[in-house]
């Protein structure tokens, strides 16, 4: 069963994510509500994805991604990047890293775990 770690500052996003992987898919979740959190969790459990949102105060997703890659513990740990922000045909910050994959917001918590899965070649 794949363990997910879901990284929002948003208590309802990070709630339905959780319910959609853990009941919907039966994952393993654990949670943190922002990124240096993350970072200490993504080391202490490292989780087969992080599920990262990209807009938080303190340390935004992409900070935070750079600390995951930049730790030799957590950089093989492949990230989806969850967003508002995405207008499709625009060049994104994201473009140049290595993301497994972005997910805009609304999500549809039901195929949250199937989209997951196949953007990291799971399915």
């Amino acid at each position: 069963m794949p363990r997910a770690l879901v990284v929002d500052d948003d208590d309802s996003i990070r709630e339905i994510t959780q319910l959609a992987l853990e009941v919907v898919a039966g994952w393993e979740v654990v949670t943190a509500d922002g990124g240096q959190l993350a970072i200490e969790m993504a080391d202490e459990h490292l989780p087969d994805v992080i599920v990262l949102d990209l807009m938080m105060p303190d340390m935004d997703g992409l900070t935070t991604f750079r600390h995951l890659q930049a730790q030799q513990s957590t950089a093989h740990i492949p990230v989806v990047l969850l967003t508002a922000k995405v207008q499709v045909g625009d060049r994104q910050l994201w473009d140049e890293m290595a993301v497994a994959g972005v997910i805009s917001k609304p999500f549809d918590p039901m195929s949250l775990a199937g989209e997951i899965s196949t953007m990291l070649g799971w399915a």
